[in-house]
């Protein structure tokens, strides 16, 4: 979150809103799977398990980058 929104930075929220959004989009591409599956679309149903992945990917990234600022004023007010 950009520092004129809030009047501070929180690397913090940024994190986890991208860790959020990552595991949320995670769980609807399940079942964007099963659909392109259902239609016979192999090839699309492999892209959106390749999407998946990467989200997944994303949110541990995240989780990592969370774990190690924690407890640091390098993460905003949240983490102090």
């Amino acid at each position: 979150m950009a520092t004129g929104e809030t009047g501070f930075e929180d690397v913090t929220f940024d994190l986890i809103s991208v860790q959020y959004h990552s595991l949320k989009a995670g769980h609807d591409y399940g079942q964007y799977v099963r659909d392109a599956e259902n239609a016979g679309l192999d090839d699309v149903a492999a892209f959106f398990r390749e999407v998946m992945e990467q989200d997944s990917a994303r949110a541990r990234r995240c989780h990592e980058l969370l774990r190690n600022i924690s407890g640091t004023e390098q993460g905003g007010p949240a983490t102090q």
